[in-house]
């Protein structure tokens, strides 16, 4: 019962990630090895992450985020990133695509938002191939580019010395690189005929009347997208078979917002989460081990203040998804598309949008997104020091080094609080929350005080089942603790704690209860875990 070797793999599988990552970022993301090695840091030290790393079920999503970096890498090295012709860039290993898909099962069976990694590769490559049809109608022969486009080979004037077997391969240094950027001033002067250049070639080629062509060009694209698509719902069959066919169920305290009546109240209150996550990732402050119940208040109109935050965040993600839009014909897009696909498809399963999910906000599934939240800072800090003189280039990597010692720091004291019941219960949450209902079961529990007792249930959530399970697991007076036992099992009927203590409390006190009036719940619990009653 040594907690140590437990949490030593834990932080194994961390520094894992972290390593993985900065490969991630070095081969498909900024080509620049400074810059992964910096977004590697942030992420290393990520207060977000002491949930995750300490505690033994946050393995779930240390170790998935692994699986989901690896399937990434198999798949982009599986298709072949140097070819330049008439069609979509074709398989070029697929032992590597047969990899991914291997991969990525094994982060699904890890974790369930371990299966949103085919949505990212399948995204990544759509978008990857258009940047390079869009290099050769666009970018290459970009004089042809406002002429009607009737075939793919209409618009390649490449010499016949140059073609083999349909195929065409253009010098280069690397996947990303192959063109070189343009200086600042010829960025600044040309961006904007440039983008609506690369719009109009993508649009005039998507609206070509001969929709065949366009199949036939896609036609490697659609059947690496169509294997991985009619996998991801075999999978998927398969994971909801192992679990017997339904849905977990949950109570109102796990998630109260997925029991209210109005429509209203959940959209807002879904909506506010989403920018409460982000603002976790953005300024860790304030944590806690279980959001739960009254913790976060659920918004009820659309006057409540909070709602500004949901507007805010709404508008930074128009306009992050603009500029991959706009960016087509710079090397930068890639950055930001990596890192909204790593920021935004890990955290679908946890956003309450397709199913309902036991938590209000829970830190541990917010380990894979903040992979993006990352790539997407360094990014930002990158372009900011580009934009900025010498002076001010070095005043924002002093702050940036700040922030990353405030960020260690943050991680350090959250560790703290993980050491010990008693600490995580006293300084593991913030107010309003239902974890000080745990502090008052820890006081009681040591001293025994029967006001700690009283003021613990008139602090109670009226219908929290586990809460009240714990007040029957503190009284001394049996009939009293089976009475809070059976108003739990009122309001969940599938308390597994409830049910175990009150099998309990019927055993030692089975000459005053008659098998007849145990129920069948019980009974089956009970039996289950070699318990007779």
């Amino acid at each position: 019962m040594n907690p140590f070797c437990f949490h030593a793999v834990n932080v194994i599988l961390h520094c894992l990630v972290t390593l993985v990552l900065m490969y991630t970022c070095d081969k498909a993301v900024f080509k620049d090895g400074r810059l992964a090695f910096v977004t590697a840091l942030f992420f290393a030290v990520h207060p977000i992450h002491s949930e995750a790393v300490t505690g033994i079920v946050g393995r779930a999503d240390v170790l998935a985020c692994l699986l989901f970096l690896l399937a990434f890498l198999s798949y982009n090295r599986s298709v072949d990133h140097f070819y330049v012709g008439e069609h979509f860039p074709p398989t070029a290993s697929p032992f590597f695509l047969l990899l991914s898909l291997f991969l990525g099962t094994c982060a699904m069976l890890v974790k369930e938002t371990g299966v949103t990694v085919f949505g990212v590769c399948l995204v990544y490559d759509l978008l990857f191939l258009s940047y390079n049809r869009l290099r050769l109608n666009g970018g290459v022969h970009l004089r042809f580019a406002r002429q009607p486009v009737a075939s793919p080979s209409a618009s390649l004037q490449i010499p016949p010395s140059s073609r083999e077997n349909g195929k065409h391969r253009f010098a280069h240094k690397g996947t990303w690189n192959s063109c070189h950027p343009a200086s600042p001033e010829e960025q600044r002067s040309s961006s904007l005929s440039v983008s609506n250049k690369a719009m109009w070639a993508i649009l005039s080629y998507l609206t070509a009347s001969n929709n065949q062509n366009f199949l036939y060009t896609a036609r490697p694209f659609l059947k690496r997208a169509a294997l991985v698509i009619s996998y991801v719902i075999l999978v998927l069959y398969f994971r909801f078979w192992i679990m017997g066919g339904s849905m977990p169920m949950f109570s109102e305290q796990d998630n109260p917002a997925s029991f209210s009546p109005y429509l209203l109240t959940r959209f807002l209150t879904y909506s506010y989460l989403l920018a409460f996550n982000s603002w976790l990732l953005l300024a860790p402050i304030t944590l806690c081990y279980d959001w739960q119940v009254g913790s976060i208040p659920l918004i009820e109109s659309i006057w409540d203040v909070r709602n500004l935050a949901t507007v805010l965040l709404v508008v930074v993600m128009i306009l992050l998804s603009l500029h991959c839009i706009t960016a087509f014909k710079k090397l930068e897009h890639r950055e930001v598309l990596v890192g909204l696909l790593f920021l935004v498809f890990p955290f679908i399963p946890a956003s309450n949008l397709f199913f309902r999910v036991g938590f209000v906000v829970a830190e541990r599934v917010l380990y894979m997104p903040s992979m993006g939240y990352c790539i997407l800072f360094v990014h930002g800090l990158k372009k900011l020091c580009a934009w900025l003189n010498r002076w001010g280039a070095t005043a924002l990597t002093l702050c940036a080094l700040l922030l990353l010692l405030l960020f260690s720091w943050k991680t350090v004291k959250q560790n703290e609080i993980w050491l010990s019941r008693e600490s995580l219960f006293r300084y593991g949450q913030p107010q309003e929350n239902i974890c000080y209902v745990f502090v008052f079961k820890f006081i009681c529990k040591e001293t025994r005080n029967i006001w700690h007792v009283v003021a613990w249930n008139k602090s109670l959530y009226p219908r929290h089942a586990s809460a009240l399970n714990n007040l029957g697991t503190l009284t001394k007076d049996s009939v009293e603790a089976k009475e809070y036992y059976r108003r739990a099992l009122q309001l969940n009927p599938q308390h597994n704690r409830a049910l175990f203590n009150l099998g309990n409390l019927l055993k030692k006190n089975r000459r005053d209860s008659p098998l007849c009036c145990i129920p069948s719940n019980v009974r089956i619990y009970n039996r289950q875990y070699g318990t007779s009653v």
